[in-house]
């Protein structure tokens, strides 16, 4: 399959307007995450009252003989989501030109990728958490020979998963756990030791799904 062109044919090449990525208008961007979770309206309510817009840089490596999809594993002693699979990214800062902006700064400084080694794409549909944040997913192509310096305060890994695993739907299954007192259910993987779920893999999942249309 050529990556490349289905992923360039799923984004979009303008960001989404300021009211949809600010402010009380994020309120509603659920999508299927309502179903994930089985939230109630008043928890989606309480949840949408402050969203905090944050972005990430969705990596595809393209490698000569199959691209690849770059990920990292958070430090182990970090606060929140600690040693979970991740994008590279993170909140958006007033200081940043865009999110876009954000993706790659934030990339740059979690795991050392110069920006230059980068060729965005575009963006997919935001994608909402249940905690409180608002991702926009920025596609990127990374060029291969790039080297990597991961800063240890926020990342343990750096790993790679093939295209065609990450990125076919039926590689994905649902689980299930408790959190906050409450069950949830959430779409997950294991590769090579690696376990990717939560807010990492739903937006790979709603990839796999939009490039099989």
């Amino acid at each position: 399959m050529n990556y490349r062109a289905k992923l360039q044919s799923i984004v979009s090449s303008e960001l989404p307007p300021p009211d949809q990525i600010s402010g009380p208008n994020l309120a509603g961007q659920l999508r299927d995450e309502r179903v994930e979770h089985q939230l109630s309206e008043a928890e989606i309510d309480e949840i949408n009252k402050d969203l905090r817009l944050a972005a990430v840089l969705v990596p595809l490596v393209e490698h000569a003989d199959e691209p690849s999809i770059l990920l990292t594993r958070r430090a182990d002693h970090l606060e929140k989501h600690s040693g979970q699979v991740a994008f590279p990214g993170g909140k958006v800062e007033d200081s940043d030109e865009s999110p876009i902006a954000t993706a790659l700064r934030e990339t740059e400084e979690e795991i050392g990728l110069d920006p230059r080694h980068v060729e965005i794409a575009g963006v997919l549909d935001t994608y909402q958490t249940g905690t409180g944040f608002v991702i926009l997913p920025v596609v990127g192509f990374v060029r291969p020979g790039f080297t990597l310096s991961p800063d240890a305060n926020e990342v343990a890994d750096v790993f790679e998963v093939p295209a065609h695993i990450a990125l076919t739907e039926a590689n994905w299954k649902t689980d299930s756990g408790e959190w906050k007192g409450r069950m949830w259910k959430f779409y997950s993987m294991d590769y090579q030791g690696y376990n990717i779920w939560g807010a990492t893999a739903g937006m790979l999942m709603h990839m796999s799904r939009r490039i099989a249309e």
